[in-house]
């Protein structure tokens, strides 16, 4: 019974090394990684970045889709599109845009153009510049000059 014994004590050894062996090899592997262990502690304290918007994604919150307000990507001084029509995708975020160019807040052309970069993330709306509501039409009252003409005539 003693020589049992020590047959499965020896055993017991050889299969310790031998596990002992595959959890040195298996340690080894896995800190040979390209990732520092103290590499996702530092990652996880930083501020996550804010993702930028592109133009669709600024004009959903503006009333009627940012129709007639100005809009200038970020690394743009004293230019904006004042926006006068959109044509949006189904998905809300990728679309057309046409507008009016303005250089220090005044209109730098007459007629409307395509906008181009759209789809970039850099864009932002200009506050300071007039609001649609701001502006009122000039509305033309009737004037007595029209029943003058038919008087005239008959």
């Amino acid at each position: 019974m003693a020589t049992v014994l020590a047959n499965r004590a020896a055993q017991n050894q050889t299969t310790g090394l031998l596990r002992l062996s595959f959890n040195f090899f298996r340690n080894l592997s896995t800190s040979t990684s390209t990732e520092k262990p103290g590499a996702s502690s530092s990652a996880s304290k930083k501020p996550k970045r804010k993702k930028k918007k592109n133009l669709f994604e600024v004009a959903q919150f503006l009333p009627n889709w940012g129709l007639g307000y100005h809009m200038a990507k970020t690394h743009w001084t004293d230019v904006s599109y004042q926006i006068t029509k959109i044509n949006l995708y189904k998905d809300g975020r990728h679309g057309k845009a046409w507008g009016v160019v303005h250089k220090d807040g005044a209109p730098a052309a007459d007629a409307p153009k395509k906008i181009s970069g759209v789809h970039k993330r850099c864009w932002r709306y200009i506050p300071h510049l007039s609001k649609p509501g701001d502006t009122t039409p000039t509305l033309m009252k009737p004037t007595e000059n029209a029943p003058k003409a038919e008087a005239e005539l008959a």
